[in-house]
């Protein structure tokens, strides 16, 4: 650049920059209401499960103010807020397909200025935050991990073989101080005494304990369970972060119905138009992709039809890798499970085709949202595999607890299509598809962190797929 050119860019950016200044440092060079409540407001990113080390300038609030110092503040005030609203991670990048359309940084800077003028900065925070009950709870439960995680480290519990109902338990009175520490067991009455065995209510407390996990609710102190009570809270609180980072990247509702499959907790609800997300209209569990090499992906797209009884064309991976060795090992194997070689117009090679009926692998109806990952809600043949804690056990689809159920949710705008009709499709002769009326938002996402709406309490989830690991990695390399 030439020293004119120079010259002449200086002399333009001077009014923005004396702008600037004066919203942030007053005529007397101190801060001002606006900047005592942006430099509040970076030092509250925390609270959001931001990271304050990105967002807070070590030693702003202590430097002398001046048009460098008003520059600082304002940009680290527009990223901590961009941050606030669409999260520091660009989901793509870890191979999410769900994405938040973000605010353009000139609309962002538009707001921040509307906002100072009218004196109300903590107001626009939170009109950027997600619009979720969600995300309103986990801050909440943020806080409470945080001040457990500040407090004196609670006891480890000792390791030992699975321990029984009625067994004596060397490790009773750490059981109780964490089981009450994280609210499964209600303190005990000053006085009251110490049981040495495992007993109600220890083991009450413990059944509680296993289902906000996702673990067996049996009442076994297991190996599995001992460990997921030594977690440190210190951990519980990055899992929670990790949550409300992913909530930032969710298209925000329409007022349309929806539904949500939250993966690694094996749970599906569906929500009325215009309802919010803490009163779901159905929930039940769904089976999901295998955490090893068919996951189940995260993604958003629209339901558009559903089919009763529908037939499986088996995908060519599942015939190289599953049906060849069993054909191999059984040649009878595709007449027993309802198979036949059939014709597909457009493709050169036959497909193996699993006849519709009660044996399908889809069960009796199926609901398509169409993707390139070719991904479905249906039904299944083997139902008793709901009853198992962890569900990862698909080829990638969603599996889900109660077909008639949903089918009746999706077609509830369809008076002809009562729960007798739906049944009377699912189990009668031929396959039929039918429209929906409009297109359903569906939505496959990833939290291993929830406030559930059925009982209001905090579950955590194993990360199966890995992805907590993979966005912890992406945050470490942003610092």
């Amino acid at each position: 650049m030439t020293r004119a050119l120079l010259l002449a860019a200086l002399l333009w950016a001077l009014p923005f920059a004396g702008a600037v200044a004066a919203t942030w440092v007053d005529p007397a060079g101190r801060p001002t209401a606006a900047a005592r409540e942006a430099l509040a407001l970076l030092a509250s990113a925390p609270e959001d499960g931001l990271d304050a080390r990105d967002d807070v300038v070590a030693g702003l609030a202590s430097r002398v103010p001046d048009a460098a110092w008003a520059a600082a503040l304002e940009a680290h005030l527009l990223r901590y807020l961009r941050h606030l609203h669409a999260g520091r991670v660009t989901p793509r990048e870890l191979g999410f397909r769900v994405v938040a359309p973000p605010l353009e940084d000139s609309e962002l800077a538009r707001r921040l200025d509307e906002a100072v003028a009218a004196g109300r900065l903590a107001a626009l925070a939170d009109e950027l935050r997600p619009p979720f009950v969600q995300y309103r709870r986990l801050r909440s439960a943020l806080a409470s991990y945080r001040a457990l995680a500040a407090a004196p480290a609670l006891a480890p519990l000792p390791p030992t073989p699975t321990v029984r109902p009625g067994d004596p338990y060397a490790g009773a009175t750490a059981l109780r101080q964490r089981l009450q520490a994280f609210g499964d067991l209600p303190a005990a009455p000053a006085g009251a005494p110490q049981e040495t065995a495992y007993a109600a209510p220890l083991v009450e407390a413990v059944q509680r304990f296993q289902a906000r996990h996702g673990l067996e609710a049996d009442g076994l102190l297991g190996r599995a369970t001992q460990a997921a009570l030594n977690v440190p809270p210190a951990q519980r609180v990055r899992q929670i972060e990790l949550a409300l980072e992913r909530l930032r990247w969710l298209p925000r509702r329409s007022g349309r119905p929806v539904i949500a499959v939250n993966i690694p907790m094996y749970r599906l609800w569906a929500w009325d138009a215009g309802q919010d997300d803490a009163h779901p209209a159905l929930s039940m569990g769904v089976i999901v992709g295998r955490a090893l090499n068919t996951r189940t992906p995260v993604f958003a797209d629209e339901m558009r039809w559903l089919i009763f009884r529908p037939s499986w064309y088996v995908p060519r991976s599942i015939v190289r890798d599953e049906i060849l060795p069993a054909l191999a090992r059984d040649p009878s194997y595709l007449a027993r499970h309802d198979m036949e070689l059939t014709r597909v117009p457009g493709e050169a090679l036959p497909r193996i085709r699993q006849r519709p009926g009660p044996s399908n692998s889809l069960g009796l109806v199926k609901f398509i949202f169409p993707n390139d990952a070719n991904v479905y809600l249906h039904g299944t043949p083997a139902p008793r595999l709901f009853a198992q804690a962890r569900r990862d056990f698909s080829h990638g689809c969603v599996r889900v607890e109660e077909p008639v159920a949903l089918a009746q949710w999706v077609l509830k705008d369809r008076p002809e299509w009562t729960r007798e009709a739906i049944l009377a499709a699912m189990n009668g002769g031929d396959s039929r598809q039918v429209d929906l009326s409009a297109p359903l938002p569906v939505l496959l996402y990833y939290l291993t962190a929830m406030v559930m709406p059925e009982d209001g309490q905090l579950h955590f989830a194993a990360d199966v797929y890995g992805h907590d690991a993979a966005l912890e990695r992406a945050l470490k390399a942003r610092r």
